[in-house]
């Protein structure tokens, strides 16, 4: 499904990355969903939300390929306050 890909947008109205494929067909991803499966604090959640309002395509092919968890791990600058002390 990934190289079917035609389009893709943020509807902010229903919170979903709405996704057009080749065929014509249309898949919506809800956001909400997806933060809550895989952000684990604020900074993820910041930088998922980048990519919904700035690259929907990209956050959409990190979906499908199932890196999504690589991508926040390597791209996430996160310090507990706890090691913080």
């Amino acid at each position: 499904m990934k190289n079917q890909i035609m389009s893709c947008e943020f509807n902010i109205d229903t919170a979903c990355v709405e996704v057009k494929l080749i065929d014509g067909s249309m898949v919506s991803i809800g956001c909400d969903a997806v933060e809550d499966e895989y952000a684990r604090n604020m900074y993820e959640v910041s930088e998922l939300d980048y990519l919904i309002y700035n690259e929907p395509m990209s956050y959409v092919r990190l979906l499908l390929s199932g890196k999504i968890e690589e991508y926040l791990q390597n791209n996430t600058d996160y310090t507990p306050l706890s090691d913080m002390r």
